[in-house]
């Protein structure tokens, strides 16, 4: 069975740093396409940041600069450090994984098969 286990969330004040950890268990996603979306109250969910199985990066512009997204797939697990963190940041963060290994980047929440139930951030103004 195949699972995606997010943590590192939690509560920081603005201009603050988290790092989240999703590790993934069931099978090995080393060659798959993997992504962070994000969900805040009363909004639709959004892309956040992905990451091809050989490294190649993309991100939305709202996070571009202060977010970084990475891989380990020795551990099969895939990072997102946050910082500069801004009120607007708080959500619940999931992160998702493709069945497949198209080397492709994927912004739309479509292209991925597997997700995790989620961590909470709440950024403090």
């Amino acid at each position: 069975q195949v699972q995606l286990v997010e943590s590192g969330g939690g509560l920081v004040q603005a201009g603050g740093s988290l790092r989240l950890s999703c590790a993934a268990s069931g099978r090995t996603f080393s060659a798959s396409t993997m992504g962070w979306f994000r969900q805040a109250p009363g909004k639709e969910r959004e892309f956040v940041a992905s990451i091809t199985g050989s490294g190649g990066t993309y991100y939305a512009d709202s996070v571009k600069g202060r977010f970084t997204i990475s891989r380990d797939n020795a551990k099969n697990t895939v990072y997102l450090q946050m910082n500069s963190l801004k009120p607007e940041d708080t959500a619940v963060y999931c992160c998702a994984a493709d069945r497949e290994a198209y080397g492709r980047i994927w912004v739309g929440e479509y292209e991925y098969d597997y997700w995790g139930q989620g961590t909470q951030v709440t950024v403090s103004s």
